[in-house]
């Protein structure tokens, strides 16, 4: 006996009733889309020269606690800091320790933290490989202050808010954290090739530990 063929209007009918499943389940939910907030932007606090930079990554408020940093240190070992552990530090941001002014700087710090007390920390961040940075300490005698790298992919760096656009280094920036972890002082430096205020900064830290006569 022949077998009548189905209209195709018909089937069309019918597969319309039919749930799509998965599994025998429930139907599947669609994958929701992701977007990755992308992070904010701030002009007008750097430039070089007559050149604006734009910085990457949220403001680092007076008052708020430090952002974590997962840097490396000598030999390319993870160096995670605890801003909480009772040591008030004071972190020096740089573009390059390779470069006058963040060579100076540097070593300006490093003379004068005998005027500090005791439970200070400096730290120099940059983004140069702990290679480079360690040649530099041992060239100039720095031993007061420990150099950090954010090479690996910025994170500080963005974290802290200090991140250019441009040249994908760090601003020029002096930040002051208390043995709590709160941030107490911040300078962004406005021209890249400026020094910092180190009295101001240094006064700063007096003010958190003062230095034993």
């Amino acid at each position: 006996m022949a077998l009548s063929p189905i209209p195709v209007a018909a089937l069309a009918a019918a597969l319309t009733l039919i749930p799509l499943t998965a599994c025998g389940g429930d139907a599947a939910p669609a994958p929701a889309a992701v977007h990755a907030a992308a992070p904010p932007e701030r002009t007008g606090l750097v430039r070089r020269g007559d050149r604006p930079l734009t910085l990457v990554g949220p403001a680092l408020a007076v008052g708020a606690k430090a952002p974590a940093a997962a840097l490396r240190g000598e030999g390319f070992a993870p160096a995670a800091v605890d801003f909480a552990d009772g040591t008030v530090r004071v972190v020096l941001a740089v573009p390059s320790l390779d470069t006058p002014t963040c060579s100076l700087e540097t070593r300006t710090f490093n003379e004068r933290a005998s005027e500090l007390g005791e439970g200070v920390e400096i730290l120099v961040v940059s983004r140069d490989l702990p290679p480079a940075q360690a040649r530099f300490c041992a060239a100039h005698g720095v031993e007061r202050v420990s150099a950090l790298s954010d090479y690996v992919d910025g994170g500080f760096a963005r974290s802290w808010g200090l991140y250019i656009k441009e040249n994908g280094l760090l601003a020029r920036a002096v930040v002051i954290v208390d043995g709590a972890g709160v941030v107490r002082y911040q300078q962004i430096v406005a021209d890249l090739p400026d020094e910092p205020d180190y009295d101001a900064a240094l006064a700063a830290v007096t003010a958190l530990a003062p230095a034993t006569p």
